[in-house]
């Protein structure tokens, strides 16, 4: 396990992350890699503690993700679903994460459609001065720390499989294709490949990507790029990333239909030729087949990284909840 100091009590941003928060996270994620590759995939680093999976919104990925990294740390697991839970009758957000808190939670890992729930829970644990942390399991359009962190780590492990930090991705170029508006993913990933000191080229339509994200990662060493036309993005990267395109959109009218999505943005192997030989796709799922990306593209080995980010997801999530966890254990 890396030898390092880590102080930050919460994960609610990547905004404010340091490149050393970065590399620790990275180092301490590869680190459970080795162990999720044991015949024993279980480690007692956070033994006797409780992490509480607050999902007040649908998840698949993230939420088993979490779950299954919480449990190879050792802790034990709540798992909440709002459609079966007191919040149904009426009763508050922050009063269900001080039900949590009263069971003895340790690790509250949020995930919920507003923007800022994770940040305000974070602020009455603090305020009641309990030592809880709180995990940003996704909010709203804000930001998705822990999938940006691991679609990071999914591209660095690819650089260097033994030792991933982000000076690795100085000056490649990164594409992220689709609907930029209103992704927590795109946010998150902006900070984190900033930071990295990479080159990143965001395109859609102009309905689905405004001229404010120029504005996004000014001070970071990286560069970032605005296209609403696809070539460009695409000519000489190293790395694709493409997005759900969220299809509740088409009833507020930002897009004609979704087959002429596909055929002004859609990644499909001729799109690819604009790459690099060996560039690489990513997608933080779920897929829309056909739409964002081809089915070929999706399931071709040669250039997709979409179940490595799956895989990634685990080792990162543990780190995350090691990080956070070890200095009470």
């Amino acid at each position: 396990m890396p030898s390092t100091t880590w102080n930050r009590h919460h994960v609610l941003s990547l905004s404010d992350f340091t490149s050393d928060e970065y590399n620790t996270v990275l180092q301490t994620a590869a680190s459970f890699v080795e162990v999720l590759s044991r015949r024993t995939k279980k480690v007692p680093t956070l033994q006797g503690q409780v992490v509480a999976n607050l999902f007040f919104e649908a998840s698949t990925r993230t939420r088993s993700s979490f779950e299954l990294a919480a449990k190879r740390l050792s802790a034990d697991t709540l798992n909440f679903a709002s459609a079966t839970s007191s919040i149904t009758k009426g009763e508050t957000i922050l009063d269900t994460a001080k039900t949590y808190l009263a069971m003895g939670t340790d690790i509250m890992v949020i995930r919920h459609k507003e923007a800022g729930v994770p940040q305000a829970i974070a602020a009455e644990m603090d305020r009641l001065g309990v030592r809880v942390n709180v995990l940003n399991a996704g909010d709203g359009q804000h930001e998705h720390p822990s999938q940006a962190l691991l679609d990071l780590f999914t591209i660095c492990t690819l650089l260097d499989v033994d030792n991933p930090q982000i000076e690795l991705l100085k000056n490649k170029k990164i594409a992220i294709v689709g609907d930029i508006v209103h992704s927590r993913v795109a946010r998150s990933n902006i900070w984190s490949l900033t930071a990295s000191g990479a080159r990143v080229h965001l395109a859609g339509p102009p309905t689905l990507l405004p001229k404010l994200f120029a504005d996004y990662g000014e001070d970071q060493p990286g560069k970032l790029f605005l296209h609403w036309e696809l070539e460009p993005a695409l000519q000489d990267a190293d790395f694709v990333m493409t997005l759900r395109l969220q299809k509740e959109r088409m009833t507020a009218h930002l897009l004609p239909s979704l087959r002429e999505y596909h055929q002004m943005f859609g990644i499909t192997h001729s799109r690819l030729e604009f790459c690099k030989p060996d560039v690489k796709i990513l997608h933080p799922g779920p897929v829309n087949r056909g739409v964002e990306i081809s089915s070929e593209v999706m399931d071709d080995p040669k250039f997709s990284l979409i179940q490595n980010q799956v895989s990634s997801g685990v080792a990162i999530r543990m780190a995350l909840l090691y990080l956070l966890g070890s200095g009470k254990s």
